[in-house]
């Protein structure tokens, strides 16, 4: 394997496209401009984060959230190569290449986020089916009308964006072909499709520079990982101070939290981190984690030492007073809420270890330290479970699901294609009798809507109201 942290077959594109020779914007910045110019980049600023965008211009978006896992990336590069100057040498890590990785992690969620892929996933079981991370890369290196081959791979002659080996693999967070044919599936599963197989495969000759990677390992290179690691960051930290603006949250509901949410929380977060860390998260454990965090909010100075009982009783109740309204202005109080986020993101990003691979540091391994990787992981799945499990938020998801469900079965009926807009209907046609084709052209087209297009779309199929038909599609 090579010795160099980045080669000229990772710098090298897919269709065979060389760079032009301004020294001053080398592949991967090149590569960070075409995401940033790129349809589907834009279209993320339309697609939900936790809270709907129309609820509140404060709350993210999957494009705000994107923004803020590249920065997180490019700082965690930033300080690796600082603080592990003497271990990489030469072979410092491409921070912008880490940045442009965060800023595609989710460029292939559908609409409605997680409920949008499941009832994709559920239409595709027969077909390759559908998963967001696999829809990234489909984006990347077939959708988006970048590029095209000389020659059809796999019979596609798109090229997408035509980004370098090094780009894409450093979105390849699951290094699993997705079967073609999950009858039985509940869940979608984690990889890429079938029809980008061949892509994956020039990936890994272009990254590992020809050799194989030892038996059973899976490729994922240390800008993939670092991006992985800032997306939990950005995930745990500002999906809370999202939920804490909203009011679904308070550090007194939480700290207050029953113990059967607890005891989810707990199991969650062992289940998620059996393969990394091997240990079971107690309930005590997610409590303690959260007093930590909210220590100082509560702090309400030395208790008295006063004989006088009623003097005492007057005091415990200031005390609880003041605590309440702490716990209010952490909601209210913006400055606060940002104070709290940016000290636990800077206590993250100073967490991360580098375990330099000497033989081949395209795979050098990237990781939390073991007691952050339990906190980030507790505070992720105590939003989710608390706030995404909140029937609140559950109402918009339901009607998301049966939306996109609904969308998906008109356009695939007998002439649904006349639907489409005039590029998808023509690929629907020419797949003339091949199913799964069809269905794949289908779902890219759904998998591609914001959520208010999604909603509009169904409305001109369903709705009494519907938008003019002088509206283009």
């Amino acid at each position: 394997m090579a010795t160099e942290m980045y080669t000229g077959e990772d710098r090298q594109r897919q269709n065979g496209e060389v760079d032009k020779s301004e020294s001053w914007r080398p592949p991967f910045v090149r590569d960070f401009g075409r995401i940033i110019h790129s349809a589907s980049f834009r279209r993320l600023q339309g697609k939900t984060q936790v809270f709907p965008g129309h609820e509140s211009d404060f709350f993210r978006n999957r494009l705000t959230h994107s923004l803020e896992v590249a920065q997180i990336a490019e700082g965690i590069a930033d300080r690796l190569n600082d603080v592990f100057e003497e271990a990489l040498g030469k072979n410092k890590i491409d921070s912008r290449l880490c940045a442009a990785a965060g800023l595609v992690h989710d460029i292939g969620h559908p609409p409605f986020g997680h409920n949008g892929e499941r009832a994709l996933d559920g239409k595709m079981k027969l077909y390759g089916g559908f998963e967001g991370n696999a829809q990234t890369l489909r984006i990347l290196s077939r959708l988006e009308k970048k590029a095209k081959y000389d020659e059809p791979v796999d019979g596609d002659i798109r090229a997408g964006l035509n980004l370098c080996f090094r780009t894409l693999a450093a979105v390849l967070k699951y290094d699993t072909e997705i079967p073609v044919e999950r009858p039985n599936a509940k869940k979608p599963q984690k990889g890429y499709y079938a029809s980008e197989a061949k892509i994956v495969a020039e990936i890994k000759r272009k990254v590992l520079g020809g050799k194989s990677l030892p038996e059973g390992a899976k490729l994922k290179t240390v800008e993939c990982a670092i991006m992985d690691i800032a997306d939990d960051i950005a995930y745990s930290v500002y999906d809370l101070e999202d939920s804490l603006k909203a009011g679904f949250l308070t550090p007194a509901s939480i700290l207050a939290t029953d113990d059967d949410l607890l005891k989810r929380v707990a199991e969650v977060v062992t289940e998620q981190l059996k393969d990394d860390i091997g240990e079971t998260v107690t309930v005590s454990k997610v409590q303690a984690t959260f007093v930590a965090i909210f220590s100082d909010i509560f702090a309400t100075g030395e208790p008295k030492t006063s004989d006088d009982g009623e003097a005492r009783k007057q005091d415990d109740m200031a005390n609880f007073i003041s605590a309440m309204r702490a716990s209010r202005d952490l909601n209210m109080d913006a400055g606060k809420r940002m104070e709290l986020s940016s000290e636990l993101v800077k206590e993250f990003i100073n967490d991360v270890e580098l375990k330099v691979n000497e033989e081949c540091p395209a795979l050098s391994k990237v990781s939390l330290v073991k007691e952050t990787r339990i906190k980030v992981e507790i505070l992720k799945q105590y939003t989710f479970l608390s706030t995404i499990y909140s029937n609140r938020v559950k109402l918009g998801e339901y009607r998301g699901t049966e939306l996109v469900e609904d969308i998906f079965d008109a356009l695939q009926k007998e002439n649904g294609h006349l639907l489409m807009p005039d590029d998808v209907r023509r690929q629907v046609q020419d797949a003339g009798d091949d199913k799964a084709l069809k269905a794949r052209h289908i779902c890219d087209f759904v998998a591609g809507m914001t959520d208010r297009y999604a909603v509009e779309f169904w409305a001109r199929l369903r709705s009494d109201a519907a938008e003019s038909m002088f509206k283009p599609i």
